[in-house]
């Protein structure tokens, strides 16, 4: 029978369920502190550091382009100068940009929220499951986040700094501009990541199977360049650095499918 605990009206479920809510709420504004109090590092550090020349990611690439005699990969070794056209603008983006930080840095918990509040209405073989998932999807997520900012990121910079259509026109890029990209390209890699997680919900209640991944996989191929054309600027390198993650997890989720078919028959008989 499924974990121990009384059954619940509709109207006391949702009083749990705010109550996870409440407490997710809680532990982002908390994270978000620290992030508002040091702003020094969240911004001149964290994130305006991957267009700076001393960037790890552009250290590498330019040593790379050096013993390969190619300068074309060594990027971003020219500051980016950033403007802010909004009285409010910098007051407003650090608010913004600190709450987005504890979001970031919220994500265990809020999962480890949602793991409790689905907990008591699932069988002893399925708290097992749920709760490597709710885990991998956290590592997932802080992945997708890593991978994005740097590698993604620092790539993206330095196409959009520089790309011109006419030497007449000169790129003076703005300070929100560039946060949103950036942010954009960061937690939408993050959510993106979560694919295995989401094939082996969809398997475990039986909507996909392993053999539909397999028919659909050219489909999923098309599927997985259009999303990643979507999540990063037009230039073909930052398009396929992040199709080639997305196709492994798409693998990834045919192996879950196929386990939770195992299990499933198992089980039967």
């Amino acid at each position: 029978m499924a974990a121990e605990k009384q059954d619940m009206t509709f109207l006391e479920h949702l009083e749990e369920l705010r109550w996870h809510i409440f407490r997710s709420l809680i532990a982002v504004f908390v994270l978000a502190i620290p992030a508002f109090i040091f702003k020094h590092v969240v911004f001149d550090i964290i994130l305006l550091g991957p267009g700076k020349p001393d960037f790890y990611t552009n250290q590498l690439l330019c040593r790379i382009a050096e013993m390969a005699g190619t300068p074309s990969l060594c990027i971003n070794q020219e500051p980016l100068k950033l403007q802010n056209i909004s009285m409010s603008g910098q007051f407003t983006m650090h608010l913004g940009i600190s709450f987005m930080a504890g979001i970031i840095l919220a994500i265990p918990y809020i999962f480890y929220e949602l793991w409790t509040f689905i907990k008591p209405a699932l069988y002893e073989n399925e708290l097992r499951q749920s709760r490597r998932c709710f885990g991998a999807a956290g590592i997932l997520f802080m992945a997708g986040v890593l991978f994005a900012y740097y590698l993604i990121v620092p790539l993206s910079i330095y196409f959009l700094a520089t790309y011109q259509v006419s030497e007449s026109v000169e790129n003076i890029i703005n300070f929100s501009s560039y946060v949103s990209t950036v942010a954009s390209i960061v937690l939408t890699t993050g959510l993106v990541f979560e694919l295995p997680v989401l094939i082996w919900l969809l398997s475990s209640i039986g909507v996909v199977s392993s053999a539909l991944l397999r028919k659909y996989r050219r489909h999923a191929i098309v599927l997985v360049v259009a999303v990643a054309a979507i999540i990063t600027p037009p230039d073909v390198i930052s398009q396929i650095m992040v199709s080639i993650p997305l196709l492994f997890l798409y693998e990834a989720g045919i192996i879950i499918a196929e386990r939770v078919e195992k299990k499933k028959l198992l089980r039967n008989n």
